[in-house]
């Protein structure tokens, strides 16, 4: 399959940007998350994989709307309503995976991306050798109470209380409140702050962000707020691996009960990890990722 940067058409006309690295028969093709984020987080999978033994290639895109592919105008109201959903999404990486020629492959997803994760596992399933839920619950009411209990031991009272008042007037471009979330991005999501994936433009799809997640990563006002497939992930028939990081936004709770309601799962955690776990403590979570794939390869997976 050939290596680096291919320009993908969709069926729909628009252009996804992908990237391959690695070497080997085995693929991973990732989500990243946001919603409107980028694939950045995944560049150095394939090399830091090979560094636990694994010959795999690994997939990245930017999903539509995001940075690097195709952005369409979101303020045409009949093209929010086509791309902006929870069906366009899935449906994109079924269409990927037959754009790259994937089959019987890994799929990660990270955050938004692992929900996507989750749908493609119930309704495409039969392709996968793999699931990996990255930091996603499977249920938004569960993440919006622990975000919530965050804040609540991390800052003083009256932090809290105009944090709210701010969100009660749709006012998230307070200075000080902005200045709250930038101290709990640093304790539960971008713990080390890497200068990697840092730019001096933004290069979020706010418009895709703001119609799924709403403004920040601690209040959901978007089409996340339906977010729940509780009663639906004991149909996933694949291999799951659910990795979350000990010190982040989404409920370790929730992953121990996800574990135990796909018939096929695995969790692991990364210790002193945040959101974004992979780059907290990535030896932690690249041996935990190889573990999961080379069990599965062996035929040895258990839980």
């Amino acid at each position: 399959m050939k290596q680096g940067t291919t320009i993908v058409t969709l069926d729909n006309g628009y252009h996804l940007w992908t990237n391959t690295q690695g070497t080997g028969d085995l693929h991973l093709l990732c989500l990243h998350g946001g919603p409107g984020g980028t694939h950045e987080y995944y560049e150095n999978f394939a090399q830091k994989l090979a560094e636990q033994g694994l010959s795999i290639q690994v997939h990245m895109y930017d999903q539509l709307g995001s940075f690097y592919s195709d952005q369409p105008d979101y303020s045409d109201p009949e093209t929010a309503n086509r791309y902006l959903t929870y069906e366009y999404f899935l449906e994109e990486v079924e269409e990927v995976r037959k754009k790259l020629g994937l089959d019987q492959f890994y799929l990660i997803g990270q955050s938004w991306g692992g929900a996507l994760v989750q749908l493609y596992a119930l309704k495409y399933g039969h392709h996968l050798k793999g699931a990996i839920i990255s930091s996603m619950t499977d249920n938004i009411d569960e993440y919006v109470a622990n975000i919530n209990k965050i804040r609540e031991l991390v800052l003083p009272a009256d932090a809290v209380s105009f944090m709210k008042r701010c969100e009660v007037e749709n006012d998230y471009a307070n200075d000080r409140y902005q200045d709250y979330v930038d101290l709990l991005n640093k304790g539960y999501v971008d713990r080390k702050q890497p200068k990697a994936i840092s730019h001096l433009i933004g290069t979020m799809a706010t418009p895709v962000y703001n119609a799924f997640q709403g403004d920040n990563e601690f209040v959901v006002t978007g089409k996340l707020k339906e977010w729940d497939v509780r009663d639906q992930i004991k149909d996933i028939k694949a291999p799951t691996l659910i990795t979350f990081g000990e010190h982040e936004t989404m409920p370790l709770a929730a992953a121990h009960r996800m574990a135990e309601t796909i018939p096929h799962a695995r969790l692991t955690t990364t210790p002193e990890g945040g959101h974004h776990h992979m780059i907290d403590n990535a030896p932690v979570y690249f041996k935990h990722l190889a573990d999961f794939i080379k069990d599965v390869e062996s035929g040895s997976f258990d839980k």
